[in-house]
C-alpha cells in the first residue's frame, strides 16, 4: 500500500466513505487524532493553524519501525564488523569486536558507550556518505530480523504509514526526529514513509570535504560524534533544523520525553503523542525497565498532563504491514 493511496481529503476533512486510518481500532486515540487535525486543518476553525506551521515530528525507532531486540542501526553495526573481520584478523582478540564475533550479544553491550563507539567507528566511519549509504542499502537487501524472519525495513508499522499519510493530506509537513543516525535513517526514510531526505533529523558525526583520486569532490565521514538527537537533544535538533515548533510530536520512550513536552509548551492546539509497547502477541511489550526503548518518566509524565497515549495492543488492529 502506497502512502499516497490512503487517503483524500478536501478542507481538513476525510471525504465521505474514506476511512482515513483503517488500522486503529475506534479508540479514544483515534478520536483524538481526527479531531486534532479536523480543527487545526480547517479554515474558521477556532485552533486553525496556517499549512506552513503544520509540523509534526515522529521518533523513528520504536514510534515508526520496531526497535526489538535491539535498535536496527546496532543490527547493522554488528554484521559489518562480522563481514569486515576477515580485514582484522586482530579483532578476534580485541573487545567488543572478539565478542561480537562469538556471537556475545551480552559481552557486546558490556562495553559500554566505548564499545559501542568503537564498533560506530570501524563501520560508519573513513568512507564517503555515498559510500556509506550504498553499504546500508545492500545490508536492508539482505538482513533479516533474528526473530521476526522479515527484511528489517518492513518492521514499519502499518498504522503509522496512514497517520502520516493521513497528516500530510490535511497540510503537515511530517519530519522524523530521532536518535538514530541520520544518514542510516536517510536511505530508506523516503521510500518507507514518503520522508524525504531533507525531512530527516538525527545524530550525525563529523563530515569533512576532501578531493578525490579521481579528483572529484567528496564528503568523508569521521569517527567524532557531532551532534546527539536524543532527549534534550530534539528539541535543539527541531529548533536547528526545522525552525518551527511541532504541533504534533509521536514518540515512545524516555529519549522522546522533552521533544513531547517541548511540543505541548508552544500555543493553541498541540497533540502530544506516546506509544506504549504493550503487544507481546503481535510485537513486544515493554516500557519501565526496558534496555531498550525504555518508557518510564515519559509515562507518567503523559498521565499527569493528560498527553495522549497509544496502546499498540488495544488501539491497533494490526501492527505490520501484511
Amino acid at each position: 500500500m502506497t502512502a499516497g493511496g490512503l487517503l483524500l481529503s478536501l478542507g481538513g476533512r476525510a471525504l465521505a466513505g474514506v476511512d482515513p486510518l483503517p488500522s486503529w481500532n475506534e479508540s479514544g486515540a483515534r478520536r483524538a487524532i481526527l479531531d486534532f487535525v479536523r480543527r487545526v486543518a480547517t479554515p474558521g476553525s477556532p485552533d486553525f493553524v496556517p499549512p506552513e506551521a503544520r509540523i509534526a515530528t515522529f521518533d523513528n525507532d520504536g514510534t515508526l519501525w520496531a526497535e526489538q531486540p535491539l535498535y536496527f542501526q546496532l543490527a547493522f553495526a554488528l554484521d559489518e564488523v562480522k563481514r569486515l573481520a576477515p580485514q582484522h584478523p586482530e579483532w578476534r582478540n580485541r573487545e567488543p569486536f572478539r565478542s561480537i564475533l562469538a556471537g556475545d550479544r551480552k559481552g557486546v553491550m558490556a562495553s559500554g558507550e566505548k564499545g559501542l563507539g568503537q564498533i560506530v567507528a570501524a563501520t560508519h566511519a573513513g568512507m564517503s556518505t555515498e559510500a556509506f549509504a550504498e553499504t546500508v542499502k545492500n545490508w536492508f537487501e539482505i538482513a533479516r530480523h533474528p526473530t521476526l524472519g522479515r527484511p528489517y525495513d518492513q518492521l514499519v508499522y502499518q498504522p503509522q504509514l496512514e497517520l502520516l499519510a493521513f497528516l500530510r493530506a490535511n497540510g503537515f509537513k511530517t519530519f522524523i526526529v530521532s536518535g538514530g543516525g541520520v544518514e542510516f535513517m536517510r536511505v530508506f526514510a523516503e521510500r518507507s514513509y514518503g520522508i524525504p531526505p531533507e525531512q530527516v533529523v538525527g545524530s550525525s558525526g563529523v563530515v569533512t570535504y576532501a578531493t578525490g583520486p579521481d579528483g572529484k569532490p567528496v564528503l568523508l565521514k569521521q569517527a567524532k560524534v557531532e551532534f546527539v538527537d536524543d532527549g534534550p537533544g530534539k528539541p535543539v535538533g527541531i529548533n536547528r533544523f526545522i525552525g518551527r515548533r511541532p504541533i504534533l510530536a509521536f514518540g515512545n520512550s524516555d529519549g522522546d520525553l522533552q521533544m513531547l513536552q517541548y511540543t505541548a509548551a508552544g500555543g493553541g492546539a498541540r497533540l502530544p503523542l506516546l506509544l506504549h509497547h504493550t503487544d507481546a502477541g503481535r510485537e513486544w511489550a515493554y516500557d519501565r525497565r526496558s534496555p531498550i526503548g525504555k518508557l518510564d518518566k515519559a509515562l507518567d509524565e503523559a498521565a499527569a498532563r493528560n498527553w495522549q497515549v497509544v496502546d499498540m495492543k488495544a488501539d491497533w488492529k494490526v501492527v505490520f504491514p501484511p
